[in-house]
């Protein structure tokens, strides 16, 4: 909680220490990883993490290791020396080798990918898979990347508490999926109107119209299903490996901009054909666009495999003010997944409540009025309470966000290999060798393991129940 030597409280402005914030978390078993202690056994198995805000550091967790030995920084620049940015997505490609992490930094954002070594060698790939707010990546089957992205769009004019759609869920296709410094070719989600011939499209001079269109209203209406095909919006063989806006090809490409998506994953034992995402929306109860998606949603893509030109995209939930602002996911089974909230101080104080972690049943009709289960309910660690108490008191205080948002959450047996992505297994937590995890992020920044209660155990429990 010290501020750093040399810093000077501010008129309206508390100092204190800047935290990294661990965000998304990545679940290896790996042998004979080093550490700092080239004396030490690390263990197998670890827990990688990237952090967000205050300065961009890669470390990991060595979950068998004693206290003095627990957290291992792996790099904090890359190779070329530069500073890291803050990293928000995280996962595992095991094609090349490599971990990626994404920066959810708009047109200075991006991927990088980094080694296992101890320091690891981290290497900016944003010329390949472009630059945008990226957040959720995943490989899938075939070797290709699905980014979600998170852009906030602008306020409307006549719809001041809602904002226009403005981010893009985009598929790379490596040219080796052994080295994605290659290159390859990245496209962009793009959906087809009901309402009108052609594709739901951004508009850049008509933000009230995008906010409240029928296209929006049509998307986030049950029962609705509608055609999909991926747009390429740069191709290394013929555009070079220069980093490019990727945003702003996608809008250029007729793509479609949705309502903040933030995070999305295969469903498991379904061969990679189905692929879900959230959107965040607008995270304020005063939204015009409740009905546009402004509580966002969950929404469910599928192809025939997941190189497929095209498919379907449906709406599995539609968020309220109760249930909003989801972002990371998990799935618990084949039939179970979970989304959790980052909703935001804003409508934290709007409804009275932080945030909660959600289990949603594939095979339940959301639109019977059936809710999800809260399996976790969150509340304020004592940073973040400090953080909130003063600066609600003082307009502008601490620097550090005065919430506990639930991150990271990440269900995974550790598999390092192709077989071992998230979507190829049929999670059983708990069970061999499957593990859970989840950061209680600003505040402390807590990173907890969730076990299984011993006092269900023998009581006909299982991972359907």
């Amino acid at each position: 909680m010290l501020p750093p030597p040399g810093a000077v409280q501010t008129p309206g402005h508390n100092i204190e220490a800047s935290k990294t914030e661990p965000d998304k978390n990545t679940y290896l078993v790996l042998k004979g990883l080093r550490g700092a202690d080239p004396k030490y056994d690390y263990g197998t198995h670890f827990l990688f993490q990237g952090h967000e805000l205050s300065a961009g550091y890669i470390t990991r967790i060595n979950l068998d290791a004693d206290a003095a030995h627990r957290v291992t920084l792996i790099a904090s620049t890359d190779r070329n020396d530069a500073p890291l940015p803050v990293f928000d997505g995280s996962t595992w490609y095991p094609w090349s080798q490599r971990l990626l992490f994404t920066a959810e930094l708009g047109s200075s954002g991006g991927v990088w990918q980094a080694t296992l070594d101890i320091p690891s060698v981290v290497e900016d790939i944003s010329g390949i898979l472009g630059r945008g707010g990226y957040e959720g990546i995943q490989a899938d089957s075939d070797g290709n990347l699905w980014i979600v992205e998170d852009v906030g769009g602008k306020a409307g004019t006549l719809y001041p508490h809602a904002k226009q759609p403005n981010s893009f869920v985009y598929r790379f296709i490596p040219a080796n999926p052994g080295d994605l410094t290659k290159g390859g070719k990245l496209e962009a989600l793009q959906i087809l109107s009901k309402a009108h011939a052609g594709p739901i499209s951004f508009h850049a001079n008509d933000v009230d119209g995008d906010i409240r269109s029928q296209d929006m209203k049509d998307l986030h209406t049950y029962g609705n299903v509608f055609d999909t095909k991926w747009v390429t919006i740069h191709d290394t063989a013929t555009d070079g490996f220069a980093p490019f806006n990727a945003n702003s090809l996608a809008k250029g490409a007729g793509a479609t901009p949705l309502k903040r998506p933030e995070n999305g994953m295969f469903r498991p034992g379904g061969r990679f054909g189905e692929f879900y995402f959230d959107e965040t929306g607008d995270t304020n109860a005063l939204t015009e666009a409740a009905d546009y998606g402004g509580f966002g949603a969950i929404l469910k893509l599928t192809q025939t495999n997941p190189s497929a030109s095209g498919g379907h995209i449906t709406m599995f939930y539609k968020g309220d003010m109760a249930h909003t602002g989801l972002d990371n996911v998990a799935f618990w089974s084949e039939n179970e997944v979970v989304f959790v909230e980052d909703a935001g101080d804003t409508l934290h104080g709007q409804r009275n409540a932080l945030d909660s972690a959600y289990l949603f049943d594939l095979r339940v009709n959301y639109a019977s009025g059936a809710v999800p289960v809260r399996i976790l309910a969150e509340g304020r660690d004592p940073s973040a309470t400090i953080d909130s108490g003063i600066g609600s008191t003082s307009g502008t205080g601490f620097q550090n966000e005065g919430d506990n948002e639930i991150t990271g959450i990440h269900v995974s047996d550790g598999d390092p290999s192709v077989n071992g992505i998230l979507g190829a297994k049929k999670p059983r937590p708990f069970v061999a060798g499957w593990r859970a995890f989840y950061t209680q992020q600003h505040g402390d920044n807590t990173t907890w393991e969730i076990l299984p209660n011993p006092q269900l155990r023998g009581l006909g429990a299982d991972n359907d129940d």
